[in-house]
């Protein structure tokens, strides 16, 4: 079911991920909605070449925007907060 589509969509980099990051050495990403945990431990592992100790996983629903007259749902997504094995460490921006 997964095999067509990629398990991770994006990293998400906000000013929380990065604190994260920095004190307890998390990383957190955007997922497919489908993924179940071992597959996100699987594909960050086979990526990034680290070791994961701890997958945690959320679900958010999207919610109803308005524009002028017009009003709709945004996209419902899943989020993904990876812990690495100590030493390991995920560089997004290592030449800045």
């Amino acid at each position: 079911m997964l095999k067509d589509r990629p398990i991770l969509k994006r990293p998400l980099l906000t000013e929380k991920s990065t604190k994260l990051q920095d004190t307890l050495n998390q990383v957190a990403f955007e997922v497919d909605r489908d993924a179940n945990k071992l597959a996100i431990r699987k594909a960050v592992e086979e990526r990034f070449e680290v070791k994961v100790t701890k997958v945690r996983t959320m679900q958010y629903r999207g919610k109803i925007k308005t524009m002028g007259r017009f009003s709709g749902p945004r996209s419902s997504w899943k989020k993904a907060i990876v812990t690495l094995a100590e030493g390991q460490k995920i560089e997004f921006f290592e030449n800045v």
